[in-house]
């Protein structure tokens, strides 16, 4: 049987010097920003509205990186096949729009990261599930705009992660092929989007890291469990050996 792109074989990248490598791609939340307490928020806000308690923000962060899925299914217990889902999704997104930038910040760490790799020419993107309404103006906002050599979102294309393209469709946007790329990312969807992609993965454990499967089952190449981690995981990609 024909495979998809979804089911395409990874390269055998473990054990790859990471010099190897021309460019890095990372997810947003939750890899590269500290999103949660916003989206918590927004969330909270719903609740509040119906008379509710705020559900405990310990139980909403690791589900940030799911999007309105993950918490709206862990303030309310519901799901897309709900009925009720598709309104409470836009309410969502509109509280979110209108408070996307009150306690994000980039993760500790993260800065150094980015910093270095500018200062080395590396060029670096993002690839998120967050739509182009939300995410373009919140990069802004953290003034990546100007850094990011491509942001690609959850609407760019007509799939979302765990699918391959929009990685495909990043590593087009830097004029690199897939397999020279690296993807960071804290969640398993990430994994599997890379590997579908041909590119290397790193697990960002520092992450939210919202899955059942700790970081570690992931089959990523790479594991970062910090922010220093991962600038000593990429300190040489570019590097030609």
């Amino acid at each position: 049987m024909t495979q998809t792109p979804l089911e395409s074989t990874p390269a055998p990248h473990h054990g790859a010097a990471l010099g190897a490598f021309d460019a890095v791609l990372f997810d947003f939340d939750g890899t590269l920003a500290d999103t949660a307490p916003d989206l918590a928020a927004a969330v909270n806000q719903m609740r509040h509205a119906r008379g509710l308690m705020p559900a405990p923000y310990e139980k909403l962060r690791p589900l940030a990186s799911a999007g309105a899925r993950g918490l709206i299914g862990g303030a309310f217990g519901i799901g897309p096949d709900d009925r009720e889902f598709a309104a409470m999704r836009e309410e969502f997104l509109a509280n979110y729009a209108a408070n996307l930038r009150v306690e994000t910040v980039l993760f500790p760490g993260i800065d150094a990261v980015l910093d270095d790799l500018d200062a080395r020419g590396v060029r670096w993107g993002i690839v998120t599930n967050k739509v182009a309404r939300l995410t373009d103006p919140l990069v802004k906002l953290m003034h990546l705009d100007t850094r990011a050599a491509c942001v690609v979102s959850g609407d760019t294309t007509p799939y979302s992660k765990p699918h391959p393209a929009p990685l495909l469709h990043a590593a087009q946007a830097l004029g690199v092929a897939a397999e020279c790329a690296i993807y960071v990312g804290d969640d398993l969807r990430d994994v599997q989007a890379g590997q579908a992609a041909g590119m290397a993965t790193i697990a960002a454990a520092y992450g939210y890291c919202g899955n059942v499967e700790p970081p570690s089952q992931w089959n990523a190449d790479y594991v970062a469990d910090t922010a220093a981690t991962l600038f000593s995981l990429l300190q040489h990609v570019g590097q030609r050996t």
